[in-house]
């Protein structure tokens, strides 16, 4: 009997994904994987937060904790923590009412969330990307219901630097309502992010234009090491009066990658409004998942409860982000000393896990079929696949692709 699902055709795969099984089962020795959006340790290896692990062993050891559905909207103490340390806790939003969280499935199941939300209740349907952005911003928005995907000029690949006058003619450009997606930090995959007066430029083309602001904040405290210094864009729009959501990831900051932790801060500009929307949410999430699962959760709220942990936890970052910035300036430096054709200051300029090299498509082939370095085809590379043990091959590998393959200019 001839199978229904005849139908189904196979789907095209996920490349970040895809490269990282073909580096797993690439037996080269000295092979090197700078695709995956992970943080590495100085051995390549992946790296359990000391104030997590021990969160974890207290936890294991507390009998009062149970496996009871969390409320559909989650952990209270979680979503109140996650609020504060992205708006910072004296903020006059939150003493008002005006600014509330939800706990969600990591960051893209805050993005979801709050994207079906604004669909569904406030009926936006166009939204924009920056060029490039985040791969899975544009499947997100559109499974939510938004059927008018557009995108704002953001990398200059002549300057690898923001095309800056693009963006805010393309902001200026975009319909009244739309949402607007923004990085609010360590923008992905590029790692350029806008100064605070482009910031301020940003904010002044979407008041004028009424867009609305959806901050996405994968990377606060790991692009910096400052929480605050983060967190600015975010603080700025707010202080300027604009109503936003924004998705919290906890992956990358606490490495809490396939718990799922994640928040979606909503400010406001009226405390009347946010009962009716928090009752709405919770049939959003409803009909999505039910509800969010609570380890991870209980991890960060402890942490982030307790000064002394909080102290720790702020140490880790700090030295996760300055551990990448020291392999930026490695990279650079090898590069330079090889005599690489190009400039490669765009490498110590960028912030965050990832770079946007440059590289081009033919480059990139190069470095996974003759050097096992595996990179998106983009030329985005993760900058902790980098270590001191293996920066000087991969500066070699890169002058190599370069070298034989130069970019049309």
């Amino acid at each position: 009997m001839a199978s229904r699902f005849q139908v189904v055709e196979l789907g095209p795969p996920i490349e970040v994904f895809q490269l990282n099984k073909l580096c797993v089962e690439d037996s080269y020795q000295n092979k090197v994987n700078l695709g995956v959006g992970a943080y590495r340790d100085e051995h390549g290896k992946p790296w359990v937060l000391p104030v997590v692990r021990n969160m974890e062993k207290q936890m294991a050891e507390d009998a009062t904790l149970l496996h009871e559905y969390l409320p559909v909207l989650g952990m209270e103490q979680f979503s109140a923590a996650s609020v504060s340390m992205l708006l910072g806790e004296d903020n006059p939003v939150i003493a008002a009412g005006r600014a509330f969280g939800v706990q969600t499935l990591s960051g893209t199941g805050s993005l979801r969330v709050g994207a079906e939300f604004l669909n569904k209740h406030l009926k936006a349907t166009t939204f924009y990307y920056s060029t490039p952005t985040w791969e899975n911003h544009h499947l997100v928005f559109v499974n939510s219901g938004f059927t008018n995907p557009r995108s704002y000029r953001y990398w200059n690949e002549k300057t690898r630097a923001i095309d800056f006058d693009g963006l805010i003619e393309d902001l200026k450009n975009a319909p009244e309502n739309s949402v607007i997606l923004l990085h609010a930090c360590a923008h992905n995959p590029t790692g350029i992010d806008p100064t605070q007066e482009q910031w301020e430029k940003i904010a002044d083309v979407m008041e004028e234009r009424k867009l609305f602001p959806f901050f996405d904040s994968a990377y606060q405290g790991f692009a910096s090491g400052d929480l605050d210094k983060d967190a600015w864009a975010v603080r700025y729009f707010v202080k300027r009066g604009f109503e936003l959501l924004c998705a919290q990831s906890y992956a990358k900051n606490f490495g809490l990658y396939n718990e799922r932790v994640g928040n979606l801060t909503f400010v406001i500009s009226d405390a009347a409004c946010a009962a009716a929307m928090r009752s709405q949410l919770t049939w959003v999430v409803r009909g999505m998942y039910s509800n969010p699962p609570a380890h991870g959760a209980r991890v960060v709220a402890n942490v982030l409860a307790n000064k002394q942990l909080f102290d720790q936890w702020r140490d880790h970052i700090k030295m996760m982000s300055s551990r990448v910035i020291q392999m930026r300036e490695a990279l650079r430096a090898e590069l330079i000393k090889l005599g690489t054709p190009g400039n490669w200051d765009h490498i110590v300029k960028q912030i965050g896990l990832f770079s946007y090299t440059g590289l081009t498509p033919r480059q990139v082939e190069h470095l996974i079929q003759e050097h096992h370095i595996y990179l998106l085809k983009s030329g985005r590379i993760n900058i902790c696949g980098l270590n001191p043990s293996n920066v000087q091959y991969v500066a070699a590998a890169i002058h190599d692709a370069v070298t034989k393959f130069p970019a049309e200019q």
